[in-house]
């Protein structure tokens, strides 16, 4: 039993000593102990708020990104519309300027065309004019050489004229 219920002695020493090392660890290890209870709990505290601080950040700059992303889309998608626009316009004003040099080109060649078909009616005019004046001089020789052949061919001219 003797176990159980320690003696008086042993409990009063137990307690001095107690006692002894309470006041010791009071006067010289408590107050550094709290303040460094007290220091690691104002560094988790400022640790805790710096972090909801850098998360709200986090979030205000991740806002930021997406509302540049979305200006950066809009912008990258005008700059693909005003190139096609301006790609579409280029070709338009290409293929303007080749029918308008095509048509240029066929006037000419028409102009030219018609040049030379009149040059060449005239030239065939004129042969033709030559030819006839030949023909007519040889057929005037042949039939103007005889006197009665003469007369007959001038009356004949005045009956033609007086019909018309």
């Amino acid at each position: 039993m003797q176990l159980l219920l320690p003696g008086l002695g042993l409990i009063v020493w137990t307690l001095l000593a107690f006692l002894i090392v309470f006041f010791i660890l009071r006067k010289f290890a408590w107050k550094p102990i709290l303040a460094s209870l007290k220091e690691r709990e104002t560094g988790i505290a400022t640790s805790i708020a710096s972090a909801e601080q850098m998360k709200i950040e986090m979030a205000q700059i991740r806002n930021e990104n997406e509302v540049l992303l979305a200006s950066a889309r809009d912008e990258r998608a005008r700059i693909i519309k005003e190139a096609k626009v301006a790609s579409d316009k280029m070709i338009s004003d290409a293929k303007e300027k080749a029918r308008v040099e095509f048509d240029r080109i066929v006037a000419d060649a028409q102009g030219a065309i018609q040049q030379q078909k009149n040059a060449a009616l005239t030239d065939v005019k004129n042969q033709i004019g030559k030819l006839v004046i030949e023909v007519s001089e040889k057929v005037l020789r042949r039939e103007l050489a005889n006197s009665n052949e003469q007369e007959g061919y001038i009356n004949q001219l005045a009956e033609t004229v007086k019909l018309n």
